[in-house]
């Protein structure tokens, strides 16, 4: 990391003249790269990452993507071996940050729309010329690509259901359905990952990040990501009216009118497959890595494609596959993965505390329940050791950043969720009034600080129950609790 920093710092001097004012890391969204935020006229954001292939894919793409007038970063330096780039700092308020604070209004709205124009101005215009040899992996978004989502989310999500099916007649609609969505009329560039969290928002302009992974493709399939996005969760109205409004922007950017009866029919094609990319993401990070917060999104995933069976027409026949999502839809199923909501007439409350082994002990429960959980985060890499973090806590921002990113704070956490759903839920049902969880570590005042809270909220998210939190350590010390 001080590596890094110090590359950073010398090609900002190279190219800027001057030292820049702060170098901050950003807080990672699941990849390997590592992003800072470099302070100065201007400010910018310096990208690390070891992975040559796809630096090189992302500095071409820029580079040609801003010639075709494309809202991508200008890049600004690149290191000789070409592990870390500077590239333009679109900010950090991204269109789905808009949609969350502001809601379904019209602001937002027109966000959306600005979105399909410049999208469709870059997969149009930004394939005149395009060297589909730079990409990451395939060329092309075809049959083998499109088989290939359908089969991850056959084994990790199906396949967990124990559904009956006639596997050779599956794989058969499987074949028929990645032919027909291969055959569409309008393959251009296509972005792969359009999704409101790659799209930034800054002095009420739009601009695209994480564009690497593209191909040619049906430009369906972007408009499909943006739209059904399970974590916007758009209105119907705004879905339809939406991809009216971009059928309007692909026909202006071609000068020439489209088939839109057949672009609609191939576009539900293609949600149907981000839909089942979802659960296939959602199984395997759920039922197979065990990470509980992805369980939780299941079920709106689920009633999202029932809404899209019922609603929506792909445009051919697919007997056994359709008889399947049939079944997948139904309340049982979705039933089984939603847990159990605390109501005014839950008697249960979590009593979570964060304590210090060297100078508290194990906290007491002094409830006439007794017992409860204990964990040790002394096993954690402690912030505690570095000299910058010493003074802060587990609720500043450096201290959870370090916490997230460079320790297995994220798997411990995850562990201790899956320990104290069982007991949640068991509690909740049973009428319970108390359940006592406690998280130390060396000081009390970093790892548990930071994992008690987490705890906290992840049981307000998915169950809605209610939490007292108590940070042993720190309230002696007057220290003033925040909302976690």
């Amino acid at each position: 990391m001080l590596q890094s920093i110090d590359q950073i710092n010398s090609l900002y001097r190279e190219i800027f003249g001057a030292a820049p004012l702060s170098i901050e890391k950003v807080p990672q969204s699941g990849s390997d790269r590592v992003y800072y935020r470099v302070s100065g006229e201007p400010t910018c954001i310096a990208t690390a990452s070891k992975n040559i292939k796809e630096n090189q894919t992302f500095l071409k793409f820029s580079t040609h993507f801003k010639k075709s007038g494309c809202p991508v970063p200008a890049i600004f330096k690149v290191s000789d071996d070409e592990t870390i780039y500077l590239q333009e700092d679109f900010g950090d308020v991204s269109l789905l940050n808009e949609l969350e604070q502001h809601g379904y209004n019209e602001h937002v709205y027109g966000l959306f729309q600005q979105s399909l124009q410049k999208l469709a101005h870059m997969q149009i215009k930004g394939h005149v010329d395009f060297n589909y040899d730079w990409c990451i992996t395939s060329k092309e978004f075809g049959r083998q690509a499109i088989v290939s989502d359908l089969l991850y989310f056959r084994y990790y999500f199906l396949d967990t259901l124990k559904i009956p099916y006639d596997k050779e007649k599956l794989i058969e609609d499987f074949e028929d359905l990645s032919i027909y969505l291969t055959r569409v009329d309008h393959k251009y560039f296509m972005f792969r990952d359009f999704q409101s969290r790659n799209v930034m928002v800054k002095d009420g302009n739009v601009h695209f990040i994480d564009y690497q992974g593209g191909m040619k493709g049906a430009v369906q399939y972007d408009v499909a990501s943006l739209l059904w996005q399970a974590k916007a969760e758009l209105p119907d109205e705004w879905k339809n009216s939406l991809l009216e409004f971009y059928m309007d922007c692909v026909e202006n950017v071609l000068q020439k009118e489209i088939d839109r009866t057949r672009f609609v029919s191939q576009y539900n094609g293609y949600v149907l497959i981000r839909l089942l990319q979802v659960l296939g993401a959602y199984g395997f990070r759920g039922l197979f890595e065990r990470k509980a917060h992805f369980l939780t999104s299941i079920p709106i995933a689920l009633r999202n494609l029932r809404w899209f069976l019922k609603n929506k027409h792909v445009g051919i026949v697919l007997p056994e596959f359709e008889r399947l999502l049939g079944l997948m839809v139904e309340d049982e199923v979705i039933h089984r993965f939603e847990p159990p909501k605390a109501t005014e007439a839950t008697a249960l409350v979590v009593h979570i505390n964060s304590f210090s082994y060297k100078s508290t002990g194990i906290p007491k429960d002094e409830t006439d329940n007794g017992g409860g959980f204990v964990f040790d985060c002394r096993g954690i890499l402690n912030p505690g050791r570095i000299q910058e973090f010493k003074t802060q806590t587990g609720r500043d921002k450096g201290v959870k950043d370090f916490l997230e990113q460079q320790t297995k704070m994220p798997q411990f956490l995850n562990s201790v969720y899956n320990i104290i759903d069982i007991a949640v839920e068991d509690y909740m049902q049973r009428n319970f009034s108390s359940l006592q969880v406690n998280f130390g570590c060396t000081g009390g005042q970093h790892r548990s600080v930071y994992a008690a809270d987490a705890l906290a909220r992840h049981l307000k998210n998915k169950y809605g129950v209610q939490t007292d939190v108590k940070h042993i350590v720190q309230e002696a010390k007057n220290w003033i609790n925040e909302t976690y």
